[in-house]
């Protein structure tokens, strides 16, 4: 049983992430709030993709 100040983690990942897209140059990716970073891409579209399978991911 827990107590009132016990704090059970139920987050989704959805909420855990938070995903943007940066640009350098011609190149966009994607980047988190837990550190991660995917490919450079040249279409915004694959990195905003790589970025919603990020947060899919367990």
């Amino acid at each position: 049983m827990l107590n009132q100040h016990e704090d059970r983690h139920t987050e989704s990942p959805a909420l855990l992430h938070r995903t943007t897209t940066v640009e350098r140059g011609a190149f966009a990716m994607g980047r988190c709030s837990c550190g991660w970073t995917g490919p450079a891409r040249r279409a915004r579209d694959s990195a905003r993709r790589d970025a919603a399978r990020h947060i899919d991911t367990p």
